[in-house]
C-alpha cells in the first residue's frame, strides 16, 4: 500500500506564528498541536484491531473440517481405489485421482452447500450463490485462500475497520457466485476466490479514490495491476473458476469507491482544533469533486450489474449464447491441455 503524507510533509512558519504548514499545500496552514490532521487519522487507524479476518479465516478452517467429517472416505470409496492418509479415519482425503487438492468427493461439496446452476434456478437454492463461498475442494486450495485473506484482509481491516471489510468480502463473494453461476452452468463451484479478489479490486480502487493522500502511489498502483493481472492469468488453466474472481474483482473495485472513501489531504475537522486555535481551514471540502463521482457512478453500477445479473440467472438467460467468447475468460485451450467445461451452446 502506498504511504501517506505524515509530519515529514508539515514545515514550521515563523511569518505565521504558531501555525504549520503542508510543503505539499502553501496556502493550507493548521495550528500547532500535538499532531498534524494526517497524523491524527492514522493514530486512529492504528487503534483498529484487526478481528474479523482472524475470525473468517478459523471459520472456514472449521467448515471445511466439518465437511471433511461428512465426507467420510472409507465408508463410501470405491473399493478399487484408496483414500489419502487413511490413518485419519473419516476425516481422510478423496484419492488424488478423483480430487488432486487433496480434499472431499464433488458429491459432498454439492450436498453441502456448493454452487450449481440448477439448483439455484429451479431448485430455489439461492443460498448457495454465498454457501459456497465458505467451502473449499481442499487442503491446497483452502491454504492459498486463507493466506492470501491474510496478506490483503489485514492490512484493509485497520484502515477501514471489520464492517467495511466484512461487507466488501461477502458481496464480492456473492458477485463471483453471480458470474460463475451465469457462464458455468454445468460445474460445482466453491471457494472463496471471489470474496478475496473482491478485497484485491477494493485495494486498487481506494488507493485511485483517495489519491490525494498518498505518497508513492504510482509504484503502489503498479504493483497492485501487476498482481492482479498475474492472478487472472492464472484462471487461465482449466479447472479454475475465473468467472469467480473476474465477478468478484469487478464488484470489489466498484465497491472501494464507495465504502473506502477518505477526506482528502489538508482536511481536517473542527472538532478537532484545539480551543482558541479557531482559523479559517484552507480545505473546506472533506472530499475531492472527483470522487463523488466515483462513488455515484459505481454504485449506480454496482445496483444495475447485480440486478440485471439476479433477473439473468432466473429467467434463465443462456450467458455463453450472448457472448459466444467469454468461456475463453476462464480457460484457454493449449496443446498442453484441454477445456472440458467450455459449453457446448456457445455459437
Amino acid at each position: 500500500m502506498a504511504d501517506r503524507y505524515d509530519d515529514s510533509d508539515i514545515e514550521r512558519s515563523s511569518r505565521k506564528g504558531d501555525l504549520l504548514y503542508p510543503r505539499k499545500n502553501p496556502k493550507g496552514f493548521y495550528p500547532l498541536v500535538s499532531s498534524s490532521p494526517v497524523q491524527f487519522r492514522e493514530e486512529k487507524e492504528r487503534r483498529i484491531f484487526p478481528w474479523l479476518v482472524p475470525v473468517v479465516v478459523v471459520a472456514n478452517i472449521v467448515v471445511f473440517i466439518v465437511v471433511m467429517y461428512e465426507n467420510n472416505c472409507p465408508d463410501h470409496i470405491n473399493p478399487q481405489h484408496r483414500c489419502v492418509l487413511r490413518w485419519l479415519g473419516r476425516f481422510s482425503f478423496q484419492p488424488l485421482s478423483e480430487n488432486p487438492l487433496v480434499g472431499p468427493s464433488s458429491a459432498t461439496l454439492q450436498r453441502l452447500g456448493g454452487l450449481e446452476t440448477y439448483l439455484v434456478t429451479t431448485r430455489g437454492q439461492g443460498w448457495r450463490l454465498m454457501s459456497c463461498v465458505w467451502l473449499h475442494a481442499g487442503v491446497i486450495h483452502i491454504l492459498v485462500n486463507m493466506l492470501a485473506l491474510i496478506f490483503i484482509g489485514l492490512q484493509l481491516e485497520r484502515e477501514f475497520g471489520a464492517f467495511m471489510i466484512g461487507l466488501l468480502y461477502l458481496i464480492s463473494g456473492l458477485g463471483g457466485s453471480l458470474l460463475s453461476a451465469l457462464f458455468l452452468t454445468n460445474e460445482i463451484a466453491v471457494g472463496a476466490s471471489g470474496a478475496l479478489f473482491g478485497l484485491l479490486g477494493a485495494s486498487l480502487s481506494e488507493i485511485l479514490t483517495n489519491w490525494t493522500i498518498y505518497k508513492r502511489k504510482c509504484g503502489a498502483l503498479c504493483t497492485l495491476i501487476i498482481l492482479v493481472a498475474i492472478n487472472l492469468a492464472l484462471g487461465l488453466l482449466p479447472h479454475v473458476d475465473n468467472f469467480a474472481h473476474i465477478g468478484g474483482f469487478l464488484s470489489g473495485f466498484l465497491l472501494g469507491f464507495v465504502l473506502l472513501m477518505k477526506p482528502q489531504y489538508g482536511w481536517m475537522s473542527r472538532k478537532e482544533i484545539p480551543l482558541g486555535n479557531e482559523i479559517e481551514l484552507p480545505v473546506k471540502h472533506r472530499h475531492k469533486t472527483y470522487q463523488y463521482v466515483l462513488l455515484v457512478s459505481s454504485a449506480l453500477l454496482l445496483v444495475g450489474g447485480f440486478t440485471g445479473a439476479f433477473v439473468a440467472l432466473y429467467t434463465g438467460v443462456d450467458a455463453n449464447k450472448k457472448c459466444s467468447w467469454c468461456h475463453y475468460l476462464s480457460c484457454v485451450p493449449t496443446a498442453a491441455w484441454h477445456c472440458d467445461n467450455i459449453p457446448s451452446g456457445g455459437n
